[in-house]
C-alpha cells in the first residue's frame, strides 16, 4: 500500500482507468459476439446491423486506447469476410 499521497491518489486512478477499460472491452466482445450469432444463423439483415455495430466499437475501442489499430484491423477483416459469406 502506497504512503505517499499522489501514489495513492495513482492507485485510485488506475482503478477507474482499469474499470473503464474493462467495462469497454466487456461491450466490444458483446457486439463481436452478436455479430458471430447473426453470422451463424445466415440473417443477413441482422447481421448487417450487427457487422456495423460492431465495427464502430472495434473503432471506439482503437480511439480509447483499449485495442491496438493492427488488431482492430485484423478483427474488422475477419468481421467482413464471415459478413461477405452469408448467402
Amino acid at each position: 500500500m502506497p504512503n505517499i499521497k499522489s501514489a495513492k491518489k495513482r492507485v485510485l486512478i488506475g482503478e477507474a482507468k482499469n474499470a473503464r477499460n474493462k467495462a469497454a472491452k466487456s461491450d466490444l466482445k458483446t457486439a463481436i459476439k452478436k455479430f458471430e450469432v447473426a453470422a451463424a444463423d445466415g440473417n443477413r439483415t441482422e447481421a448487417d446491423g450487427a457487422y456495423k455495430v460492431a465495427v464502430k466499437k472495434v473503432d471506439q475501442a482503437v480511439a480509447k486506447g483499449v485495442l491496438h489499430k493492427n488488431t482492430a484491423a485484423h478483427k474488422k477483416s475477419a468481421m467482413t469476410l464471415k459478413f461477405n459469406q452469408i448467402g
